[in-house]
């Protein structure tokens, strides 16, 4: 998993192009900085193996961290990391409608 926002704006937009991950980082960038919370507690619409690559499409884009929690993983994101390296991003992604 990286430890910073990948350098490339590409990888970055190719994670938010799908409507469910920028539903994942719109929810939390609505919430509490610092606020991680289980993959399940999104309630996405798919199979969990789809949301297991949902998750990890937006962590390899650095947006989302992820820590394994007994048998659950947690997911916050790199608010900090996202804002440093696409100023805005964030913002417009938060204040998008739900689709």
């Amino acid at each position: 998993m990286p430890t910073s926002v990948n350098g490339s704006l590409g990888p970055v937009l190719a994670a938010l192009a799908d409507p469910l991950r920028r539903r994942v980082v719109r929810e939390l960038a609505s919430a509490p900085d610092g606020t991680a919370r289980t993959c399940g507690s999104f309630e996405l619409p798919v199979s969990k193996a789809t949301v297991t690559h949902r998750f990890r499409a937006l962590g390899e884009a650095g947006l989302v961290q992820q820590v394994s929690r007994g048998n659950s993983r947690m997911a916050g994101l790199r608010q900090a990391d996202v804002e440093q390296r696409f100023p805005g991003l964030l913002g417009i992604v938060a204040a998008e409608p739900e689709e």
